[in-house]
């Protein structure tokens, strides 16, 4: 059952109380039936965050930033700030559920502080990237996966992470730099980038390596906020107020997106999202076109794709080789 765990209870119902009060104090009804599509975003966004790789940012990144025209700045605080809500939801109800080998999940105690030290990175360094590059870039990015990893064969089958020698870990420290800086620039993408190394080069089960690259987006999304909120002190009333409104909504939809990835097949949401991805990049090209969008928008997606699909399919000729390999079976 979804709320099986008295952990999971506990902190869904503690962080509602907490909403509550906060709604209480910051909020109103009239606020939030004016940026009611905050939720509405959301209710899809968190749902894709538990379900898969991609965190909500994913959704709500380009919808407000392209869609709406809010700040590039505006739209990554707003994923990071939902996503410390909605990630770490789905993360607490992952790791509570009965029979966890939370020894899986002990190289987390490494994976976020060194996801956290190339977001800081990616803060002081790529801040000045000009706008529509960074949009055709993100949006690329996440089409070019979501088509790679529906079309691929890519099937792990490790439940814990295999990484031998120094080879393995300077890898694994540049791709959890290069994911913080990506989630400095959209308020997502560490987790798009680690799950794909789990599951090429380590060969893991792949919903494990999705629940990793959750609970690693959860943990930056939390420091990413506070860093934004406490070292730059950047974030605005106005934000708060439209995290209140989407708060609950997130709270219930990410660990639900988690339940029905444990019970379901679910390559129908997943060709869904693809679907969905296409559209995004399609209308960021065609809202305003110039050829410089066309080109960074086609140039990132060609030499995505391939990283991509050579990543995971690299997955699935391993696994042919060792089926017919001798003494195999």
């Amino acid at each position: 059952m979804f709320f099986e765990s008295r952990i999971f209870r506990g902190w869904y119902g503690g962080m509602m109380l907490l909403w509550a009060v906060l709604f209480a104090l910051l909020g109103s009804i009239p606020f939030l039936l004016d940026h009611w599509h905050y939720p509405a975003i959301m209710m899809l966004g968190a749902f894709v965050a538990g379900l898969t790789p991609e965190g909500g940012g994913a959704v709500a990144f380009p919808v407000l930033s392209v869609f709406f025209e809010i700040e590039r700045e505006m739209a990554r605080d707003f994923s990071l700030m939902i996503q410390s809500v909605g990630m770490t939801s789905a993360s607490i109800w992952i790791l509570s559920r009965k029979g966890r080998d939370l020894t899986a999940y002990a190289p987390l105690f490494w994976f976020v502080p060194v996801s956290f030290l190339g977001f800081v990175l990616g803060m002081a360094l790529l801040q000045g990237i000009p706008v529509f590059i960074i949009q055709a870039l993100f949006l690329s990015l996440i089409m070019t996966f979501a088509l790679a990893y529906v079309a691929s064969r890519h099937r792990g089958d490790r439940l814990v992470l295999g990484a031998r020698g120094a080879g393995d870990h300077a890898l694994l420290v540049c791709v959890l730099i290069a994911g913080g800086m990506c989630a400095s620039l959209f308020g997502t993408g560490a987790d798009i980038v680690l799950y794909t190394m789990l599951v090429t080069r380590f060969r893991m089960d792949e919903k494990v390596a999705t629940h990793m690259s959750i609970m690693v987006m959860a943990a930056i999304s939390v420091l990413g906020s506070a860093y934004r909120f406490v070292w730059d002190g950047d974030i605005t009333d106005y934000q708060i107020r439209t995290w209140l409104c989407a708060y609950p909504v997130v709270l219930l939809m990410a660990p639900l997106g988690s339940y029905i990835l444990h019970k379901l097949n679910v390559e129908w949401m997943l060709r869904g999202i693809v679907a969905l991805n296409l559209f995004q990049l399609t209308y960021f090209n065609w809202k305003d076109p110039s050829w410089e969008k066309l080109a960074w928008s086609g140039g990132f997606s060609i030499a995505l794709f391939a990283v991509f699909w050579f990543s995971l399919a690299h997955i699935a000729r391993q696994t042919e080789r060792e089926r017919f390999a001798p003494g195999a079976g």
